[in-house]
């Protein structure tokens, strides 16, 4: 299958524009109108939609992703009718935790019918190990892009309208994998959870809830929220324009809300993601660090617990204002700037480029292969290395 891919990818690159959209010459391909970049990507796209039904489908079929060893079964619900951008999807994530799988299991049934959106894919995965920390090991974050991409590909979902929730044990994924994976949410909910440590930096471009009930004492939980709850309000004075959250500590209720956090999947409906914001704060977190983070990527070599990314853009211009690492890429598109003008990069204070950038058909194709998001297929990138930049 993958050389089948492989050999198909690159036919496409060859016959998705008319006449010479491309060439090779030196290892450098000729530079693409925006038209024909465009189409390029719309069509890998389709194409990379294929491919992904026939590895994956037959586990969206049975209801279990596979990766390795693990094995994650799912359930789902459709409701409402479907939109004309997409139908939504929210991964619901259930308790439980270090303890018998029948235990889990009965979470995970639970958890199926704990909240009903009004539109959407309503989906709760089953852990793939009964363990503590099952909801942010390191295999979750292949595992919630399987889903998403299947989700994508086999429900006609919006990947602007993805939604994360979950409650006891899985509020502990929510606080951990809302912030890994911000670049993948509109919002999240986090019910009944603890934070252990993680941080909200990363939130700054989604939607975020907290829910948790104020005796709900056992390992700090009610107190951790409300303080995690200040660290955002505190976030969002330093920021207006970002960490859009709600904290909710009911006094009255212990580890069972009465359902009253229900409310949180209609406010969370209302939100779409931006994969182009204009202001990008990127903490890695120790456990997992991930190399792509909405436009930009790092190494996988570089890319370690701890480092941050701080960038804002306004327009053409790019603003780098805290980047540890040696070497940090900047992906570019129609879609957020305008690449018939000079692009601008300032590190420091220190404008470090200033140029128009071309679009490239490895880029297209590179970015459809690697981020499987159709926005996230970039036609142009920037490269920062010891502190300073150049197109490739």
């Amino acid at each position: 299958m993958r050389r089948f891919v492989r050999i198909g990818l690159a036919t496409m690159l060859a016959v998705s524009v008319a006449g010479a959209a491309f060439c090779r010459d030196a290892g450098h391909s000729r530079a693409l109108s925006a038209r024909k970049a465009e189409t390029m990507a719309s069509e890998l796209w389709e194409w990379k939609k294929a491919e992904l039904k026939e590895a994956y489908g037959r586990m969206w079929e049975t209801r279990c992703m596979e990766l390795g060893d693990l094995r994650m079964p799912f359930w789902y619900a459709v409701y409402g009718g479907k939109p004309a951008e997409g139908r939504s999807l929210y991964i619901s994530m259930h308790g439980g935790g270090n303890t018998a799988p029948e235990v889990n299991d009965g979470q995970w049934e639970n958890q199926k019918r704990l909240y009903r959106p009004a539109e959407g894919v309503y989906l709760a995965p089953r852990a793939a190990v009964d363990d503590w920390n099952m909801w942010f090991r390191p295999h979750i974050d292949t595992l919630f892009d399987m889903i998403i991409r299947m989700a994508v590909v086999m429900e006609d979902v919006d990947p602007d309208r993805v939604y994360l929730m979950g409650y006891s044990a899985g509020g502990d994924g929510v606080y951990r994998m809302a912030p890994r994976m911000a670049d993948h949410w509109a919002a999240a909910s986090m019910m009944a959870g603890h934070p252990g440590e993680s941080s909200p930096v990363n939130l700054r471009n989604i939607g975020y809830m907290i829910w948790m009930g104020g005796k709900d004492a056992a390992y700090d939980r009610n107190t951790l929220a409300a303080e995690y709850g200040r660290r955002m309000d505190s976030l969002q004075r330093d920021d207006p324009e970002g960490y859009l959250h709600q904290t909710h500590i009911l006094p009255e209720c212990g580890h069972w809300m009465n359902r009253a956090d229900t409310v949180a999947v209609e406010w969370m409906s209302r939100l779409r993601r931006n994969p182009y914001p204009g202001r990008i704060v990127w903490r890695q977190e120790p456990s997992n660090p991930r190399e792509t983070f909405y436009y930009l990527s790092v190494p996988a070599g570089e890319a370690a617990g701890g480092r941050e990314v701080h960038v804002d853009r306004d327009g053409n211009t790019f603003t780098v204002t805290r980047n540890d690492y040696r070497t940090l890429r900047i992906w570019l598109n129609d879609r957020f700037v305008d690449l018939s003008k000079p692009v601008r990069v300032v590190v420091d204070g220190r404008e470090v480029f200033r140029g128009k950038v071309k679009r490239r058909a490895e880029h297209i194709a590179a970015t459809v292969d690697s981020r499987v998001d159709p926005d996230y297929i970039f036609s142009a990138v920037l490269e920062i290395c010891d502190g300073e930049c150049r197109a490739l």
